[in-house]
């Protein structure tokens, strides 16, 4: 099998090396050069996107997680079997699919027709992501979805949860993509307004993917294009 990894973090970022160790194949990682979090689908088309080659399985791209895509699709691995995006530093659930540069980018690999799972871990404050612990887990979550028949125009979304050390380990849960809008609170600085997040406080309909994943699961969606 061979695997494009990709993320929206930056090819420097632990999370893709998390994600590195939890997949067996041929890899090559393709991935914007810095932090792009929240650039959606953004592609560039209107100027030169530069491309670092640091190794023979290794690109830094001067662009987004759906630039990087096309450019691995189109010039460093055309016939790959599966684009994986990730491990995102923080959730990306329910509508948070339609900002995220992580979920972009496999978006932009089941438009051409590419099996897709993008990875991300919710962020409880003030803890930090223990990587080894998202690595297992991911494993686990690629080993079910890898056995399943992939669905044209469609792909995975996976939500990782936030646990205390020593927390019994995670379901896997199927659940449906909440369609609440994020809490919107800004900060008012004279004209300046900052938005701040309240990503903890956003709508935990039952059955949701926010509802499985801040319940202590992870969560998987499967999203249409």
């Amino acid at each position: 099998m061979t695997i494009i990894l990709t993320n929206d973090d930056g090819i420097d970022a632990p999370g893709i090396q998390a994600l590195l160790q939890a997949v067996n194949g041929k890899t090559i990682m393709v991935a914007p050069q810095g932090q792009l979090s929240g650039c959606g689908h953004q592609v560039t088309a209107h100027s030169p996107i530069h491309v670092d080659r640091r190794s023979s399985v290794e690109y830094a791209v001067g662009g987004t997680p759906a630039d990087c895509v096309r450019i691995a699709l189109n010039h460093l691995c055309p016939k790959p079997d599966l684009v994986l995006s990730g491990i995102n530093a923080g959730g990306n659930l329910g509508v948070d699919v339609y900002l995220s540069g992580t979920v972009a980018a496999v978006r932009e690999a089941a438009m051409h027709g590419i099996p897709g799972v993008a990875i991300s871990h919710w962020v409880k404050r003030p803890w930090e992501i223990d990587w080894e612990v998202a690595t297992r887990w991911t494993s686990r979550v690629l080993a079910d979805l890898l056995n399943r028949e992939p669905k044209s125009g469609c792909f995975w979304n996976v939500n990782l949860p936030h646990l205390a050390p020593g927390s019994a380990e995670p379901e896997i849960v199927f659940c449906r993509p909440s369609t609440e809008p994020l809490p919107l609170v800004y900060r008012q600085e004279g004209e300046y307004f900052n938005y701040v997040g309240e990503y903890s406080k956003r709508d935990r309909t039952p059955g949701t993917d926010v509802d499985v994943c801040f319940g202590g699961n992870i969560a998987v969606t499967q999203i249409s294009l």
